[in-house]
C-alpha cells in the first residue's frame, strides 16, 4: 500500500518522472503508470532546511510556489529504494513496509535554486493536507509540540471513477535535535499558536494549502533527520499501529533490507540465463517488466472500511480492461498465491457491491472502458488451477450477473444494452436501452468484448458442468460477426490499403453506419476515441485494429479476412504502416495472432522489432504509459517466450531473449525451463526450427499451463530463417473455441 517517492510537477501520475520538472513534496502512495489524471499522492512532506531570514513565513508553503529542482545526476532507484537530491540542499531517501513510509533526509546546507539562504540550518517539516491531482473535500491535522508528531486525515475523490475516499496519516521522527516550534500553515502563512486544523471544501482552485509543521533547532551540516508516515484508510489509531508495529525502531538500513529481499524473493520464481551478453540493457528491460507488472493490484486487506470480511481485499484495479491482457496471467505464473488472493478479493467484491469490477482505486468504483472484464480474469484463473479456497460458485454466480443483468449505471459495473444484446446480437451505435445508463458510445469495441466475456463465461460454465449456460454462451460469443461488413473499405490519406472487410456500427433497423476504419490510430485522429461523450464507436483504437479481436475464435476470424496468407498480409500492413500502436494494450495480441495461421515466425519478427524499438532503457522506453504494470508484464512475457492469449489456456511459444529461461512454481516448488539450442546475442537465429517437450518432438505452436504446474523442458531448436515445418500444421496452431 505505501508506495513512496518524490513528486514532480508535472506527468506525475505515479509521483516521480524523470522529465526534469521540480519537485513538490514526498508523499506515501501512488498508483504505478496509469494514465490520464494523477491519483493518490495524499499529504505530501516538504522539507525546507531553513526559512528566509530564520522567520517561519519565510519558507513558501503552498505546492504550486514552492517546489525545487532536483540536482543533476542524483536520481536513483531499485526495488525497495528511492534517493534524490534537490538544490534546497537535501538529500531524500526512501523505502517502505507495507503501510509505512520511511524517509530519511540528509542536509547540507541552506539554499533555494542557487541562491544561499541567509538563515540557520533550522529543518521545516510540512504535511500538506493535499493529494496530486488536488481533489481534496476536506480535511484535518494535527501536531504534538511535545514529539513533533503530526497526524491527520482527508477526504478526497479518485482519478478515475466515482465516489470519495478517505485517507488517515501518522508522522513521526527519530533525530537527536530538539524541537524548536510547531504548528499549522494555512495559504502562504503559518503559525506556532493553534496545533491543529480543519479544512472543509472550498472555492478555490487548488484547494487552499493547509496542515501542519514541525521544525528543528539548528543542525549541523550533514546531519540526518528520519520520518517515519503510517497509513489507513480506517482512522488515525491504525495509521500510527501499522507505523509502529512495521517499524518500531526507525531503522532505515533494516527496512531497506526488508523491502529488498521481499522483492528478490517475488523475482526468485524468474531465472534468466545471461551467457554471452556484453549489453546488460536487456536484462534491464526485462528486470523492470517483471518487476513493474507485480505493483499492482495491490494489497489493502485490512484497510477496507466499506464492509467487514474475513477474505482478502485487493484495490487499484486501475483497470481490468489494461491488466486482464498479461499483467494477471504473469502474475498466475510467478506468484500463484498472490493471484489467489485477488481472484478471492475479486468476488468479495462482488458479494458486497453486487459487481465484479471492471476498475477500481482508493476503495471507488472505476470506470468501465468496455466489456466486463474481470470475466476475463476469472476464467483465466479458472483454466489455470487457482482453487485454494476460491468460491467458484458464487465466482461463476458474479460471472452470469455481468452476463445477464444489467445495472442501472453500467458506466462502472456490469455492463450496458444487454437488452439489445441479446435480441439483436450486436450493441446498436443508435441503441435504445431503458434498462440503465452509461456513455453511449464503443459500440463496436463492446460489442466484440461482450463476446469474448461471454466465452470466458461458457469456459467456467463447461468447467462446472452447467451444458445449458455453456452452450448459450458460446452461441453468444460469436456475435463478434454481426459488426463485421464485408463490403467495407479502408484507405490512408487517400491510398487504399488493398484491404476490404472491417467491424463497423450497425444500427437498431440492421443498417451499417460508418467509421473510418482508421479513426483512432496513430495515424487518423489518434486522440479521438476516449472514454468522454464525444467518442466514437471504438475505444482507444480503430476499427482496423478491433477487427482482430476475436481471441477465441481466430479460425473463423482467420477464414472470414480471407484466409491464412490474406489474414498474414492485413496483420503485416496492421504493424507496418504506422495505424497499430503498442502502447495500447489491445495491440499485444496482434503481435502473436500469426501463430493461427501457421506462422509463429512471424510472431518472433514483431516481437523483435517493438522490444527494443519501443520496449528499451531510455527515459521514452516504455510506449505511452506503464497502465499498473500492463507495459511491463508484455515485455517480460514476450521476453520470456509465452506471451499468453489471456482467458484461455494457451501460451505463445517464440524464442526467448536469453538461451534459458526458468520459472518456479511457488505453490508446488517444479520448474519449467525453456532452453534453446543456436541461440545468438545478435538476434539472427530468432526462429523455432523444432522443439522438444521433455525429450519428445513437439510440433505445436503453444503451450498449456500444465507445462508451468508440472514443470518440465522445452528444448528450442532456433534458426536465421522462418521454418516452413514447425507449428505450421492444422494440428500445431493454438486451438479455436472449445
Amino acid at each position: 500500500m505505501a508506495k513512496a517517492v518524490a513528486d514532480a510537477t508535472s506527468d506525475n501520475q505515479g509521483g516521480y518522472a524523470s522529465n526534469g520538472s521540480p519537485i513538490s513534496g514526498f508523499s506515501h502512495m501512488h498508483d504505478s503508470g496509469t494514465g490520464g489524471a494523477s491519483s493518490l499522492g495524499n499529504f505530501p512532506i516538504f522539507v525546507y532546511p531553513g526559512c528566509a531570514n530564520d522567520d517561519i513565513d519565510g519558507c513558501v508553503f503552498p505546492k504550486t510556489k514552492r517546489s525545487v529542482q532536483a540536482v543533476d545526476g542524483s536520481v536513483s532507484a531499485r526495488p525497495g529504494y528511492f534517493t534524490i537530491d534537490l538544490e534546497s540542499g537535501i538529500r531524500a531517501e526512501i523505502t517502505a513496509a507495507n503501510r509505512t513510509a520511511l524517509y530519511q533526509f540528509t542536509f547540507f546546507g541552506n539554499a533555494t535554486g542557487n541562491a544561499t539562504v541567509d538563515a540557520p540550518l533550522s529543518p521545516l517539516f510540512i504535511i500538506d493536507l493535499t493529494d496530486l491531482p488536488d481533489t481534496r473535500q476536506n480535511g484535518s491535522a494535527s501536531v504534538d509540540p511535545t514529539t513533533g508528531r503530526m497526524t491527520g486525515n482527508g477526504t478526497f475523490l479518485p482519478s478515475f471513477g466515482t465516489g470519495s475516499y478517505t485517507l488517515h496519516f501518522c508522522a513521526d521522527f527519530l533525530q537527536s535535535t530538539p524541537i524548536r516550534d510547531t504548528g499549522v500553515f494555512v495559504n502562504t502563512r503559518a503559525g506556532n499558536e493553534s496545533k491543529s486544523i480543519v479544512v472543509g471544501k472550498d472555492n478555490n482552485s487548488p484547494p487552499l494549502p493547509a496542515g501542519t509543521f514541525t521544525r528543528f533547532n539548528e543542525v549541523e551540516n550533514g546531519s540526518t533527520i528520519t520520518v517515519r508516515v503510517g497509513l489507513s484508510f480506517k482512522s488515525v489509531s491504525q495509521a500510527c499501529n501499522n507505523a509502529e508495529t512495521e517499524i518500531p525502531d526507525f531503522s532505515f538500513s533494516k527496512t531497506l533490507a526488508t523491502a529488498e529481499a521481499e522483492w528478490r524473493d517475488k523475482l526468485s520464481a524468474l531465472s534468466i540465463d545471461t551467457t554471452g551478453f556484453e549489453d546488460t540493457s536487456l536484462q534491464t528491460i526485462f528486470w523492470s517488466g517483471a518487476y513493474r507488472a507485480m505493483l499492482s493490484p495491490q494489497d489493502y486487506t485490512g484497510e477496507n472500511y466499506l464492509w467487514e470480511s474475513d477474505e482478502p481485499y485487493y484495490d487499484s484495479w486501475y483497470c481490468i480492461w489494461d491488466s486482464f491482457r498479461s499483467i494477471h496471467s504473469f502474475i498466475t505464473l510467478v506468484d500463484p498465491h498472490s493471484q489467489t488472493l485477488m481472484i478471492r478479493s475479486l468476488i468479495d467484491i462482488y458479494r458486497h457491491e453486487g459487481w465484479l469490477p471492471d476498475c477500481r482505486m482508493s476503495l471507488c468504483k472505476g470506470w468501465t472502458q468496455g466489456g466486463s472484464n474481470a470475466d476475463v480474469v476469472l476464467a483465466d484463473a479458472y483454466l489455470k488451477n487457482i482453487t485454494q479456497d476460491v468460491d467458484w460458485n458464487t465466482g461463476y454466480e458474479a460471472l452470469v450477473k455481468d452476463a445477464e443483468d444489467e445495472p442501472p449505471v453500467w458506466d462502472y459495473e456490469g455492463r450496458g444494452g444487454l437488452s439489445s444484446w441479446k435480441k439483436y446480437g450486436y450493441i446498436p451505435a443508435d441503441d435504445f436501452d431503458p434498462y440503465g445508463v452509461g456513455l453511449f458510445t464503443r459500440s463496436i469495441s463492446r460489442t466484440v468484448e461482450y463476446a469474448y466475456n461471454d466465452f470466458c463465461v461458457a469456459e467456467v460454465a463447461k468447467g462446472l458442468g452447467k451444458q445449458g449456460d455453456f452452450e448459450k454462451y458460446m452461441e453468444r460469443s460469436e456475435n463478434w460477426k454481426n459488426l463485421y461488413n464485408p463490403d467495407q473499405t479502408s484507405d490512408v490519406k487517400g491510398t487504399d490499403t488493398g484491404f476490404t472487410g472491417f467491424l463497423q456500427p450497425k444500427y437498431l433497423n440492421g443498417t451499417w453506419g460508418y467509421q473510418d476504419p482508421t479513426l483512432c490510430s496513430s495515424v487518423n485522429s489518434f486522440d479521438s476515441c476516449y472514454l468522454n461523450s464525444g467518442g466514437h464507436e471504438t475505444y482507444e483504437g480503430s476499427p482496423w485494429l478491433y477487427t482482430f479481436f476475436a481471441p477465441h475464435d481466430m479460425a473463423n476470424l482467420i477464414t472470414t479476412l480471407g484466409g491464412p496468407d490474406t489474414f498474414v498480409s492485413r496483420l503485416d500492413y496492421l504493424h507496418e504502416s504506422g495505424i497499430l500502436y503498442v502502447g495500447d494494450e489491445q495491440a499485444f495480441l496482434t503481435i502473436f495472432q500469426y501463430h493461427y495461421a501457421g506462422r509463429p515466425g512471424k510472431s518472433a519478427e514483431r516481437v523483435h522489432y517493438y522490444v527494443p524499438s519501443q520496449f528499451n532503457t531510455s527515459t521514452a522506453g516504455i510506449p505511452g504509459n506503464d497502465d499498473s504494470g500492463a507495459m511491463g508484464s508484455f515485455v517480460a512475457l514476450a521476453m520470456l517466450g509465452i506471451f499468453p492469449n489471456p482467458g484461455q489456456n494457451v501460451y505463445f511459444i517464440t524464442a526467448p531473449f536469453f538461451p534459458s529461461v526458468s520459472i518456479t512454481n511457488r505453490l508446488s516448488g517444479n520448474t519449467a525451463t525453456i532452453k534453446t539450442v543456436n541461440f545468438d546475442t545478435a538476434y539472427k537465429n530468432i526462429y523455432v526450427q523444432s522443439a522438444k517437450l521433455n525429450g519428445e518432438e513437439y510440433t505445436k505452436s503453444y503451450l498449456t499451463h500444465s507445462f508451468f504446474l508440472e514443470g518440465g523442458t522445452l528444448e528450442l531448436t532456433l534458426g536465421d530463417k522462418e521454418s516452413t515445418t514447425w507449428g505450421t500444421g492444422d494440428g500445431d496452431v493454438p486451438p479455436s473455441g472449445l
